[in-house]
């Protein structure tokens, strides 16, 4: 028998197999009120004495006469309720294998193959799922809600019926029944909180989240899935979780199965179940730049992004279990698309002829059998297509991009350095008038080099350069810039190889001393760098909203009502007042309120709370709160 060693799920052991949401969910099922109350302990520690068997079977042993063994498998999956057995007299309902169980890493569902025979690129950011997400997750894009989209309690999952979503949203009685029980299952999960989110509240989601798949409706189980790996890596105390996306995670999911749910809906919110290919015809691209891939579920690699002849964004990606040094290498790997001799590296400053591509609703471009790719050159930025990236003013390129859906575009500008604030480097668009900018690491990880080679660009304060990222559109006016190069006819600005075709890839290429102008002089900044850029966002009294909403999702329901009998609640809104935010103010304490209600019976005693009306009132929050940073973000940039 033998151990990997190798992790990338934090506290729970990766010996253990990914475990199917449905197979977990029917095991904590069939367990008895008293066991379920032993689960959370049960589960603590339990991977740490896994055990990988030679024939791929991972057995964890209790006491002396139980052991749980888990036979995945061809994908590496349990996917089936008897891949999981148990040698006590209880099983299969027994504690043992519950525990196990619900110590494994949550897969994704397994879907069928897609009708391009090549294969399906793991691409990006979006492979990083959140933390625990199993191999190839996708990480579906967090909603940015505006205060319209929740209609409040009165439009529960209880408003409007089956038959009227049906007709009305586009949705099925089914759809809508599977959306209401994951509403619920939501529900009572915010409620709880972190602290009291274990295993079989995490159950409940999953089992919802199964319903809402076989109903059609990926983008809900989605959301459910991450909010699940969110409450797993929060209470594993992860490094890699943070408060702010389990969050946003339940945003999202409580936006999506609300909305489904109340039939105020339109399928288009159901999501799509597979990213798939279409064919593109034969297409011209153009290399811009390469991005490192370093996601949390393990894997590594790199993206290029590419622009056509018609202004349209591609990319190749090649990301693979590897984490870091995969990131670092894969930068120089040979292009695995339709035969093309060219690596990465030369592609990010070269070009494709591409025979018979199929390209993803993304731009992804696919490597199936019939796709044929011969190199040709490149072109330097500012010509060809690539003049557009860089005509406009930043502002006016942030505006035009989608107020939701996937990550933002790429975005280029001209720029001129004002001096360092922190590891952001400050800058003024070379444009009149323009706002006061923030230029970001892109990958904070200290072994890339987008932190260093920003930190060198910060010590030449009035150098002009050209960037090209993409926006950080949850901060105030922040572009984390993913390649840069010398601004044309400028005197004093980046000094570049000629082979590197007048670009830095600022993830793989490290900016030394020779490549910025020699001495001093010129080099005299325009204006002194303040302590730290105007930023509207984190001078708001917004982040008081925000603390309330993370503790309610750290402590649950109990923890927002002690912060309702205190004196937080009218030092709250009044500052929330006195900064214009009158909306904010009453949704927070309608939050409060609604936290610290009590309900009684006819005899005076006290009756459980609805949770449902609870998570409306936090919707609420949450809805309002992310509208309104969107704007005020959106503001920064003009």
């Amino acid at each position: 028998m033998s151990i990997d060693e190798s992790s990338t799920g934090g506290p729970r052991s990766v010996l253990l197999p990914a475990v199917t949401p449905e197979v977990l969910a029917e095991a904590v099922e069939s367990l008895s009120g008293r066991l379920r109350k032993k689960l959370d302990a049960a589960i603590e520690g339990c991977a740490a004495g896994a055990v990988r068997a030679a024939d791929g079977s991972v057995g964890v042993r209790f006491g002396e006469d139980a052991v749980v063994t888990l036979r995945p498998g061809p994908s590496g999956v349990v996917t089936e309720a008897d891949q999981a057995v148990c040698g006590c007299l209880l099983a299969p309902r027994c504690l043992h294998r519950a525990a196990v169980l619900g110590a494994s890493p949550i897969a994704d569902p397994q879907e069928p193959a897609p009708p391009d025979p090549g294969p399906d690129p793991v691409t990006g950011p979006a492979a990083a799922a959140g933390p625990g997400a199993a191999p190839g997750a996708s990480a579906a894009p967090a909603a940015t809600t505006t205060a319209r989209a929740v209609a409040g309690p009165a439009a529960g999952p209880a408003a409007g019926g089956a038959e009227g979503a049906a007709e009305g949203g586009g949705l099925t009685a089914a759809q809508v029944r599977a959306a209401a029980a994951l509403w619920g299952a939501a529900a009572e999960a915010l409620a709880a909180g972190v602290t009291a989110g274990g295993a079989v509240v995490q159950a409940e989601l999953l089992r919802a989240a199964h319903t809402a798949r076989i109903a059609g409706l990926p983008r809900a189980e989605a959301a459910a899935l991450r909010v699940v790996r969110g409450l797993r890596a929060a209470r594993d105390r992860s490094a890699a979780q943070r408060l702010a996306e389990l969050t946003g995670a339940f945003r999202e999911l409580l936006y999506a199965a609300g909305l489904l749910a109340s039939g105020a809906a339109g399928a288009g919110l159901t999501g799509a179940v597979r990213r798939s290919y279409e064919a593109g015809g034969s297409l011209r691209v153009y290399g811009l730049c390469r991005e490192p891939v370093l996601s949390a579920t393990g894997y590594g690699g790199v993206a290029t992004h590419l622009l056509g002849v018609d202004g349209a964004h591609y990319s190749v990606s090649d990301v693979r279990p590897g984490g870091l040094s995969r990131a670092r290498g894969a930068g120089a790997a040979s292009v695995a698309l339709g035969g093309a001799v060219l690596d990465h590296a030369g592609l990010a400053r070269g070009g494709l002829r591409v025979v018979g591509a199929t390209v993803s609703p993304e731009g992804r471009l696919g490597a199936g059998r019939g796709v044929r790719a011969t190199a040709v050159g490149g072109v330097a930025w500012g010509e060809g297509p690539t003049a557009a990236l860089f005509s406009r003013p930043a502002a006016e390129a942030v505006a035009a991009m989608p107020a939701e859906g996937a990550e933002p575009g790429l975005l280029g500008c001209d720029v001129r350095v004002v001096g360092a604030s922190g590891d952001h480097v400050l800058v003024r668009e070379l444009t009149p008038g323009a706002p006061l900018l923030r230029l970001a690491p892109a990958h904070p990880h200290p072994e890339l080099p987008h932190a260093a080679n920003l930190r060198r660009i910060a010590g030449h304060p009035g150098l002009v350069l050209r960037v090209l990222g993409r926006p950080d559109l949850d901060r105030a006016a922040t572009l984390r810039p993913l390649a840069a190069g010398p601004v044309p006819g400028a005197e004093h600005s980046l000094r570049l190889p000629p082979e590197w075709l007048g670009r830095a890839d600022l993830g793989y290429d490290r900016l030394q001393g020779a490549h910025f102008p020699g001495g001093a002089e010129g080099l005299v900044p325009q204006e002194s760098a303040p302590a730290a850029g105007a930023d509207p966002l984190a001078d708001s009294p917004l982040w008081r909203v925000r603390r309330l909403l993370e503790a309610g999702v750290a402590g649950g329901r109990r923890a927002v009502a002690e912060a309702a009998r205190g004196a937080e609640p009218a030092a709250l809104a009044a500052a929330l007042r006195r900064a214009g935010f009158g909306s904010a103010a009453e949704l927070a304490a309608a939050l409060t309120a609604e936290a610290d209600r009590r309900p009684r019976d006819a005899f005076g005693r006290l009756a459980d709370a609805s949770a449902e009306r609870y998570a409306w009132a936090w919707l609420a929050a949450a809805a309002h709160l992310a509208a309104a940073e969107r704007s005020l973000v959106a503001a920064s940039w003009a």
